[in-house]
């Protein structure tokens, strides 16, 4: 179909109305939830009974906002603490992967290239029940041979890193690539032949190129970290992240109004995250062509 030649007046109807249809099925969920985040009611169910900030600020029983729950704050930090050390190892392995793949040919490049890709395509509750009996296997056999409980590789934040990290370094390692794949070497050669150090030209020249890309990877693997669910379920000891502390209170009390304040909160953050990346990037973009 040539897209270019003139269309009916129903078929551009029919278009329309899809888009319009594909978009309210896209935000009526979260449109939903940011609603009811709002009710001065004890349950996120209709009808309304006014607007309220509770679910936010409120610091007393029954409605206790997230911003005083305890419980829901240390998830939070929880969940920050692992998104920002697993994000800064999976953009540092993945900037080394994108040269590994990129400038150089080895014998297996290909076999390792796939087994790199392999975590994204593993469910992820298969690669956390994995990550976890292999982690467990060894720490019994540390404690069987020299009776020294290895508590590293117990359910913990710990194993949490380990197996965010396993994933998400293939995320922030393709799309370091990507952009590697588009650099001009020549521009290392001309500083190398004017006497920089490899090191120099890495600093000043490579990097800043990648800058753009490693920044957006840290973002996303940030994101993608906070909301994992499944592969951290696996792993996740007493200090639980964000993600499994509203999974549990959803299992022991049922939905409440403050979950979606957290939701409300947690779709700000994303958005705002996600903006943050693109200005950057066509900040970047700007620069190098001036």
């Amino acid at each position: 179909m040539n897209v270019a030649a003139p269309q009916s007046a129903a078929l551009r109807w029919i278009y329309n109305l899809y888009l319009i249809a594909f978009f309210i099925y896209l935000a009526a969920p979260l449109a939903a939830a940011a609603v009811f985040a709002f009710n001065d009611s004890l349950f996120p169910t209709l009808p309304w009974k006014g607007f309220t900030l509770d679910w936010f600020f409120n610091d007393t029983e029954p409605k206790l906002g997230m911003f005083h729950d305890r419980r829901l704050l240390r998830g939070l930090q929880n969940s920050l603490f692992v998104g920002l050390i697993v994000s800064a190892m999976s953009v540092a392995a993945g900037t080394t992967n994108a040269f590994l793949f990129e400038r150089r040919n080895f014998p297996g490049k290909q076999v390792l290239y796939i087994f790199m890709i392999v975590p994204l395509v593993i469910p992820g509750v298969i690669l956390g029940i994995s990550i976890l009996v292999l982690a467990s296997s060894i720490a019994n056999s540390v404690e069987e041979t020299f009776g020294y409980d290895w508590s590293l590789l117990r359910p913990g934040l710990f194993l949490v890193i380990l197996g965010q990290f396993s994933f998400l370094t293939t995320i922030t390692s393709l799309v370091i690539a990507a952009r590697l794949r588009k650099f001009d070497i020549s521009l290392e050669e001309a500083a190398l032949n004017l006497g920089a150090s490899r090191l120099r030209v890495l600093l000043t020249i490579t990097l800043p190129f990648l800058a753009p890309a490693m920044i957006a990877a840290f973002l996303v693997a940030f994101l993608v970290s906070f909301e994992n669910f499944n592969t951290t379920l696996m792993l996740v000891g007493s200090d639980a992240p964000l993600t499994i502390t509203m999974y549990d209170r959803m299992v022991k009390v049922g939905s409440t109004p403050v979950l979606n304040a957290v939701s409300v909160f947690l779709m700000i953050g994303s958005g705002t995250l996600a903006l943050i990346s693109i200005i950057v990037q066509r900040e970047k973009k700007t620069d190098t062509k001036s």
